[in-house]
Formats: C-alpha cells, sequence, structure tokens
C-alpha cells in the first residue's frame, strides 16, 4: 500500500476513533466486567486496525469489528495470565465472556452507553464522583477537560475517578439499566451527568473550537434514550431535553466562518434551527403544568423566552429575570446568581447588573471562573468604566484556555480607549 492510501486508512481510523470509541468500550466493558480490561481491550483493538486495515480493508460494521477484535484481545491476555499465574477462575472467565458478533448493530433502549451511565451514576458513589466517573468513561473526556467543568483542579478529578472505579469493582456494582421501580431516585444524578457533558460539546472547556458538536449531539442522544426508558412522564427529563434543544437550536449562529464567538444579541437568528426550537418549546410545554418546575424546566423557560424574540431588542428580560428568581430558589447557585445578574443589566442597565456582580466575586465563589470576569468586563466597558473593564478582560483572558473565548476577549481589550 502507498503512502497516500496509508494516510487515508489513517485519517478513517481516526474518524472511527472520535465517533465510535466510547460505545464499543462501553460494550466491552458489558463484556469484560471491568474498565481497566475493558479500557486496554479497546487501545488492543484499535492498535489492530492500524495493522489490519491497510492490509484487509475496512470493514463493513467498524464497530462489530472492534468489539469482537477488543473482545479476542482480552480473552488472550487472560488465558496468557491464567497460565502465568495457574488461576483457573481466569480462564473460566475468559471462556465465559459471550461472542456477540453476529448480533445486529443496535439494541434500542438496551444500549450499552446508557447501561454504563447508570453503574457510573450509582448512589453508592458520590455525587461528584458519578460525574467525573461518566464525563471520562461514557464520553472520554480528559481529566483537565472534567477538573474545567467541575472548577476543580485535575489531580483532584484523577483521584475521584480512580476511586470511583476501585468501588464499583469492589462492591460488586452491577452493569445495567435499573428497573422501573428504581429509577426516579436513580434519575437526578443521570440528568446531572447528562446535561454536563452538554455543556462540554456546547461551549468546550479548551482548545481551537468553541463547540464540540459530537459530545453535544452525544448529550442528546442520550437524553431520548432515557426519556423513551423511564415509565411515565418525567418534568426534568423533558425539560433538560428541551433546555438542550434550545441551545444545540443556535450552534449554527454561534461562531462566524472563521470560528469566532458571536454573542447571543448579534446573533443571526435566521440561521437557528427552528425545528429543534418548535421541539424543545414543545417539550417544555408540555412539562411545565405536570409540576412544580425544577431547575431544568426553568432553564429551558428560559431559553424558549430567548427563542421566541424576533431579535435581541424585543427579548422579554422581565421574564427572564423573574424566572430566574425562581430558578435561584430552585436550585442556589453563584453561576445561577451571575446569570441572573447579567438579564438585570439587561432590564435594568449595567449599573444595576454590576452591582450584583460585583458582590458575587467579592464572596470569592467565583474567583476563578473566566465568565464571571468577562461579564463584569462587558458591565464596565458599557459604563465607560476602561481601566476597570481592561482590568477584569486581563483576568478572564488569564483563566481562558478556548480559542475564540480568547480572540473575543482580546479584540475586546483593543477595542477599550485609554
Amino acid at each position: 500500500m502507498n503512502e497516500h492510501a496509508s494516510r487515508e486508512i489513517r485519517a478513517i481510523v481516526d474518524a472511527v476513533y472520535r465517533s465510535e470509541s466510547r460505545r464499543v468500550f462501553a460494550t466491552l466493558i458489558r463484556l469484560l466486567g471491568d474498565f481497566d480490561v475493558a479500557e486496554e481491550a479497546l487501545h488492543d483493538a484499535f492498535s489492530a486496525a492500524l495493522e489490519q486495515w491497510p492490509r484487509d480493508g475496512v470493514p463493513a460494521n467498524a464497530r462489530a469489528w472492534l468489539v469482537s477484535t477488543g473482545r479476542f484481545k482480552a480473552i488472550d491476555g487472560l488465558r496468557r495470565r491464567a497460565r502465568f499465574d495457574s488461576l483457573d477462575d481466569f480462564a473460566e472467565h475468559a471462556e465465559n465472556i459471550p461472542d456477540e458478533s453476529a448480533a445486529p448493530d443496535g439494541e434500542g433502549i438496551a444500549d450499552d452507553r446508557l447501561r454504563l451511565m447508570f453503574t457510573c451514576c450509582h448512589p453508592a458513589l458520590s455525587p461528584d464522583a458519578q460525574v467525573a466517573l461518566t464525563l471520562r468513561e461514557v464520553c472520554g473526556l480528559s481529566t483537565e477537560e472534567i477538573a474545567q467543568a467541575f472548577l476543580s483542579a485535575a489531580p483532584t478529578v484523577a483521584q475521584r475517578i480512580v476511586r470511583a472505579k476501585s468501588k464499583i469493582r469492589d462492591a460488586g456494582i452491577p452493569y445495567r439499566v435499573p428497573p422501573p421501580e428504581e429509577l426516579p431516585q436513580r434519575i437526578d444524578s443521570v440528568l446531572r451527568v447528562i446535561y454536563l457533558v452538554f455543556n462540554e460539546g456546547y461551549s468546550a472547556s479548551s482548545g481551537e473550537s468553541l463547540t464540540r458538536h459530537d459530545v453535544s449531539g452525544e448529550a442528546i442522544r442520550l437524553a431520548r434514550l432515557l426519556f423513551e426508558l423511564l415509565p411515565g412522564p418525567e418534568p426534568e427529563a423533558m425539560g433538560l431535553l428541551a433546555l438542550m434543544l434550545l441551545h444545540e437550536s443556535r450552534r449554527a449562529a454561534r461562531t462566524s466562518p472563521s470560528g469566532d464567538l458571536i454573542l447571543l444579541d448579534e446573533q443571526d437568528r435566521g440561521r437557528w434551527n427552528r425545528a429543534q426550537i418548535a421541539e424543545g418549546i414543545a417539550l417544555i410545554e408540555r412539562a411545565l403544568p405536570l409540576r412544580r418546575p425544577g431547575a431544568y424546566c426553568l432553564q429551558a423557560a428560559i431559553a424558549a423566552v430567548h427563542a421566541d424574540a424576533p431579535d435581541s431588542a424585543a427579548t422579554d428580560w422581565a421574564q427572564i429575570v423573574a424566572l430566574y428568581d425562581l430558578l435561584a430558589q430552585a436550585e442556589p447557585s453563584p453561576v445561577i446568581e451571575l446569570n441572573r445578574a447579567v438579564a438585570v443589566a439587561m432590564r435594568d442597565g449595567p449599573l444595576a447588573g454590576l452591582a450584583l456582580v460585583d458582590a458575587i466575586l467579592a464572596r470569592g465563589v467565583l474567583s476563578d471562573y473566566r465568565l464571571a470576569h468577562a461579564a463584569r468586563a462587558d458591565l464596565c466597558r458599557r459604563l465607560g468604566k476602561n481601566a476597570d473593564a481592561r482590568e477584569s478582560y486581563q483576568r478572564a483572558l488569564v483563566l481562558t484556555r478556548q480559542e475564540p473565548e480568547r480572540r473575543f476577549l482580546e479584540r475586546r481589550l483593543g477595542e477599550l480607549k485609554n
């Protein structure tokens, strides 16, 4: 095979890794019953693909080939270990690993990634460990990306993941979707995880691109699966799906052709996805009457107000502030306070918003949160407080790891008059 063809195959393998690796990994965990064994099998399978596909061609069903190959590599390793350690249980385990290479691709609701998500979100794990483990194992985010989502240190997140894996192994936590009677008590942590996954895809924590469509798309897919799985209407599951669809509807308008950030009030609303908006609004209208609205329903309602406005000037900021008031009661959070402060600034003027933002920053809870400093900088800019704006833009720049945001902040700094 010539060098050009070899590069093409390598590009195909890379593309398959990006699109299929976490699905393959989830299935391998179900088959092999161990995170670390499945991770090694995944890497062995892709190594084999790099070696064999240039010679044999790309298989028609790459995912099934990778699962079968990873399974074979794991069994081979278990057999070698059994011979080396003289332990019969390893050999017996190897012989009992099922072969699903002939199974149809796709099992409907019995989705391996959904199974894996419920395992990672088991109540025996702490909430932070549930989220960190799911983001790492279900979605394949790096420890650094998860730390950014947590506003935490990478070593702390790494320790959570290691401890969570050990807990699952030592406690024999089952790899399954809970039965219907257990679903209500398990749903909150799963929804929280799905939302964090979506946020990483909708506004990537680092890198050259503002968004990661594969990650946010996977979150929406998982939310749909969860919605279908639940035995009855769950308002917060509907609210989360609505919220993600309404946010995702803006994706095409959020960046320029060169990849630069475009703020909400400057976006071409003709590029918003009207089908996603219609679906999101229909979901939230169905969810809100079911019971007292929770955090996801309220956030979706806020997004729906934005979606309803034909342009930024027509936005009903009074209604948005009122919804943030309810949201702050349902789920108190300094980030929600910050978002409310920005809405107050749009309703009552930048001076009112700045007072609220300064009060939040004075407590120290968001001192390392780049968006808090960026919001303060914008309010100071609008008030003509250029020295204060410059200081806050510079602080936001120090904390920003995403290139489109960095370029936006640098442009704002350059526009400030001395």
